[in-house]
């Protein structure tokens, strides 16, 4: 056998024991008549003596010609450690080699294989394999692990059974861009892999699998940030005779287990904010609850005076900054320079310190006088002690300026702690939104989203007032999961396609399957789906969801380790009927 014991199992309790180790070489230390080499496998490190007096000069010899990232076995006698290292669990032991294998050499790697590595990001991209060797990304993906095998106990124990849907599907025109198969037997046509399992999953509440659940992989052809990947995995849920009040609660259930489960963390409160809410009070629809710099609306006490600025604007906005009257003028300045890049496009802002002693002073001095600003810091909640930073303009633009704004702040001031966790249901988001360069309507979720109860009909007089059965769950500042209620009624789902522009030629061809299962008794049913790269990452004390994915892509999409997406022969274009034209 390759090993009796791991690197990371050896105790005091196992002095004298004879022991076979396998693993990679980690260091080496080289003292003459004495060596020392840490192994290391996934478990952990133990240190290797070679002694000359103990061992043999051969073996030490032997032991000279290792190098970093060697495979090796060993065998030998665990014996107590004349100077302890209190920073690894194998630290009061070491292993006295009688035997060394070497398995296989290693050039030396690119960087080094530690947690405080000298490799930049593209480096360990292109070099994966030898990354997930870091304990950093190895624990990572470790993490993942327990987070998914805990999601599929709980769900099981709770009577959803998983169910396997295609990966190879037709394209739909709404959502993101889709990824094409082309289908060598059947030429000029082309499969897409799915953006999710929607339509599959609603499929199985008509065949009568009330509770489905799916850990699965999903594919976008989108552009991508630090918490985006164009592949990416779903924990994918449905369930049939259900309303929105059923789904909240199964899913608290589910967030509840697995932040006892993995954290140890015990929440009993799951708050709830319409969308109208949200935005209002803190410029988006996914708001980070585990501080305040709640959103101060001022065009009431703002736009009385002879400041155009704020008499234009559509919204005078404010937020409370927790002792930022310490603030110098500088750090203020870099602050407006902040919001004025083009990332967030404000055009300046405006601040009130509020001084201990009741009196306020700002940057607008010659327009408002201490009664007025004494009303500004009445409506943002500003103490004594605190800065105001208000910005103007057009309101869904502002909010959003100022939402970048209070969670950069929030980070600089070290309120996003990643071992506090607070959930929070959003709920009634619109059903529609307006494009405003086509002036048409769009699903804001996706067609086959329920209205809320009564609103069917406001779709032909102000469709833009129309709520969804929708909710979205969102942990720390993140959206982890979004779900609806589903129409289950043909004609409902006929009003709706027709609503987002179909005709009832394109509506058939392109969901007649679902309407045609419409038709054989579909019950009510709703359903959600949790982002399982994003949950780990956060449950992980993280946000970039890259580190605790094996093998991501980067942003620009590509496998740099692999070099995909690449070209492919003409044998293989010419088989699928394919040409492609590529023109410097």
């Amino acid at each position: 056998m390759y090993r009796s014991h791991t690197c990371g199992e050896l105790r005091e309790s196992d002095v004298n024991k004879k022991v076979i180790l396998s693993g990679w070489v980690h260091k080496i230390r080289d003292k003459g008549f004495v060596a020392w080499v840490d192994l290391r496998d996934r478990y952990g490190i133990t240190q290797l003596v070679f002694d000359e007096d103990r061992t043999s000069t051969k073996l030490l010899e032997q032991a000279r010609t290792l190098g970093r990232e060697f495979v090796v076995q060993v065998k030998g006698e665990v014996i107590e450690r004349a100077s302890k290292n209190p920073n690894i669990p194998t630290g009061n032991i070491e292993v006295l080699v009688e035997e060394l294998t070497l398995l296989n050499s290693s050039k030396t790697p690119p960087f080094t294989i530690e947690n405080e590595t000298d490799g930049g990001e593209d480096l360990r991209m292109k070099y994966r394999y030898l990354d997930i060797r870091r304990n950093l990304v190895k624990d990572n993906l470790i993490f993942r692990s327990k987070v998914a095998m805990a999601v599929r106990k709980y769900l099981s124990e709770q009577g959803f059974i998983e169910v396997e849907t295609p990966y190879l599907i037709k394209s739909t025109p709404e959502g993101a861009r889709d990824f094409v198969v082309p289908s060598r037997m059947n030429e000029g046509q082309f499969y897409a892999l799915p953006q999710s399992p929607q339509t599959f999953k609603q499929l199985l509440m008509v065949g009568g699998l009330d509770k489905y659940f799916q850990i699965v992989k999903c594919f976008r052809d989108e552009d991508l940030r630090a918490d985006r990947q164009p592949e990416f995995t779903q924990i994918d849920c449905e369930m049939a005779f259900v309303e929105q009040e059923d789904i909240l609660n199964a899913f608290e259930g589910l967030t509840t287990f697995l932040l006892k489960e993995i954290k140890g963390v015990e929440i009993d409160k799951f708050p709830r904010m319409t969308f109208d809410d949200a935005m209002k009070r803190y410029g988006n629809d996914k708001p980070d609850i585990r501080f305040g710099m709640e959103f101060g609306e001022l065009n009431e006490v703002a736009q009385h005076k002879d400041f155009n600025v704020f008499n234009s604007a559509e919204l005078v906005v404010g937020i409370a900054i927790p002792g930022g009257n310490s603030y110098t003028r500088k750090e203020i300045d870099k602050l407006t320079d902040w919001v004025k890049r083009p990332q967030i496009g404000a055009k300046g802002m405006v601040y009130v310190r509020c001084n201990e002693d009741g009196t306020f002073k700002s940057s607008v001095d010659k327009f408002y006088d201490q009664e007025d600003l004494a009303k500004w810091a009445n409506v943002t909640g500003a103490t004594a002690g605190d800065l105001i930073c208000v910005l103007s303009g057009e309101a869904h633009k502002t909010r959003t300026q100022l939402s970048a704004l209070r969670m950069e702040l929030a980070e600089r001031l070290g309120l996003r702690k990643p071992d506090e966790f607070a959930p929070l249901w959003v709920i009634d988001f619109p059903l529609l939104e307006l494009d405003e360069e086509t002036g048409n309507y769009h699903a804001m979720h996706h067609p086959f989203t329920s209205p809320k109860p009564g609103q069917l009909e406001l779709l032909e007089t102000d469709p833009g007032a129309v709520r969804a059965n929708a909710y979205d769950l969102v942990l720390n500042g993140n959206e982890i999961g979004g779900g609806s209620i589903r129409i289950h009624d043909k004609e409902v789902q006929s009003v709706m396609f027709k609503h987002l522009g179909f005709t009832p030629e394109e509506a058939k061809a392109q969901f007649g399957f679902l309407i045609d299962a419409f038709q054989y008794g579909a019950p009510p049913h709703g359903g959600i789906a949790f982002g399982l790269d994003r949950l780990v990452a956060i449950l992980g004390g993280q946000e970039t969801i890259r580190d605790f994915i094996a093998f991501p892509k980067n942003n620009s999409g590509r496998d740099v380790m692999i070099d995909a997406p690449a070209p492919i022969d003409e044998a293989q274009l010419k088989e699928l009927n394919l040409k492609v034209d590529i023109r410097s």
